[in-house]
């Protein structure tokens, strides 16, 4: 396996400032001000669910803080988790009138929740806002033909080379990752056992690739050969 290897103040303001980095970062100040000030703030706890499948869908959110995951309880009792949104992601944009996924935060989160009726007319009367939605719709569609090569083609080890990559990209971490969810959640979005996931991350332990000091926290020593591996 060597061998192989080697060829995640008060929190309110914490939120505040998570939330004004992600405006920053933007690029559409105006824009998302006026889309926000339509929004309300909303407190979540560990496991609890923002919405249910099933539930109208009249609503958007925004992850503020904390980290959501979008799931679906299979017919056989196996869940499946589709995304994780972290903070400055929106989620929630269905495109029918009913939830065909459930939303839970995976640790404590704010979110801010926007009626869709009342974004649907600031939309209509601003084309730089129906623009950057319309990117994030796109960029939703990539991710998720990217999950159908990781689910259908690539091996355990790929997979979770892939989900680290990913993660790390997503939060701008170059080395230490730390990862609010559980071995189990990740198994669930990764579509493996939580013992395929634990066996996977102590071989690349071993190899010297990561070094996890915490169960929720990850240090990539070999992040090269981490993209090497997801791309074979």
């Amino acid at each position: 396996m060597t061998q192989e290897f080697r060829g995640r103040a008060s929190s309110t303001r914490v939120a505040q400032a998570e939330h004004g980095v992600a405006i920053a970062r933007s690029g559409q100040i105006a824009e998302l001000v006026a889309l926000e000030q339509l929004g309300m703030r909303r407190s979540f706890t560990r496991d609890e669910e923002i919405y249910a499948e099933g539930d109208a869908s009249d609503c958007w959110f925004k992850v503020v803080s904390g980290t959501v995951r979008i799931c679906k309880l299979m017919a056989d009792g196996r869940r499946h988790i589709a995304a994780f949104h972290f903070s400055g992601d929106y989620f929630g944009l269905d495109i029918g009138t009913a939830r065909s996924f459930s939303a839970e935060a995976v640790g404590d989160a704010v979110v801010m929740l926007m009626p869709r009726r009342a974004t649907q007319r600031l939309i209509d009367t601003t084309p730089e806002l129906a623009c950057q939605l319309r990117d994030l719709v796109m960029r939703d569609f990539a991710h998720a033909q990217s999950r159908m090569l990781l689910l259908g083609r690539m091996t355990a080890p790929e997979r979770v080379a892939r989900f680290l990559v990913e993660v790390a990209e997503r939060r701008d971490s170059w080395r230490t990752l730390d990862l609010p969810m559980s071995r189990a959640d990740i198994a669930d979005y990764l579509g493996l056992t939580i013992e395929t996931v634990c066996r996977v991350l102590s071989a690349f332990k071993r190899a010297g690739v990561i070094v996890i000091p915490s169960p929720h926290r990850i240090e990539l020593r070999d992040r090269d050969m981490l993209s090497e591996l997801c791309e074979a």
